[in-house]
């Protein structure tokens, strides 16, 4: 599978963002159909430790399973421990550049949100571009200002060639949106965390 076609319905979890079973809701947006799944244990509530190791290790399972790609989100020796097929960092985290030196053969993605964090990234370290907030969103406690789907026109006119997705605040009434603005995906945490039907979720994004 090639990023491009990874991104297409990108979901995005950690224990913080479940009321049920991490590991069940996986499985049931794995067999609706998404493309990517990115371990996000971050923020209040977020497992420490070897209980993160662990839930981290049976969802990378579970995507192997069902040949999804697995990201882990800013954390590199996660990554490599739980042989990651990507790792996603934002503006904060890890350079990008050290992670490619680090990191080979490992899908590379970087968060930006203006465009001066746009001519500050290391384009040619990366493997795609996470775009946003496209909406507001209250999942993430350090989310910034959203900026709308006209920051993923510009960014894919500038970059034309990088793969795109489109990040924050996402819903199954917006996502169209999205990729008609020029992106290569959606990513998507609550939509499908909360979503009463998971399956109808996946299907209508």
């Amino acid at each position: 599978m090639e990023v491009r076609q990874a991104l297409r319905k990108y979901f995005i979890m950690g224990s913080q963002n479940c009321n049920g079973d991490p590991k069940e809701i996986l499985k049931q947006a794995a067999n609706a159909g998404i493309t990517a799944f990115q371990y996000r244990e971050k923020g209040n509530g977020a497992l420490q430790g070897f209980q993160r190791y662990l839930l981290g290790k049976q969802l990378r399972d579970i995507c192997k399973q069902y040949q999804i790609p697995f990201f882990v989100n800013d954390d590199e020796e996660l990554a490599e421990i739980l042989d990651a097929d990507g790792i996603h960092v934002g503006q904060d985290d890890k350079p990008a550049a050290e992670l490619r030196r680090r990191f080979p053969n490992k899908w590379i993605g970087l968060s930006i949100s203006n465009q001066a964090e746009l001519n500050n990234s290391p384009i040619d370290s990366i493997d795609y571009l996470g775009v946003g907030p496209i909406f507001s969103t209250t999942t993430k406690e350090d989310a910034k200002v959203a900026v709308g789907t006209q920051w993923v026109k510009e960014v894919k006119h500038a970059y034309p060639h990088i793969p795109i997705v489109g990040i924050g605040g996402i819903s199954v009434d917006n996502a169209a949106s999205v990729m008609e603005a020029g992106a290569d995906g959606v990513s998507i945490i609550s939509a499908i965390t909360n979503a009463k039907y998971i399956d109808q979720a996946v299907s209508q994004l």
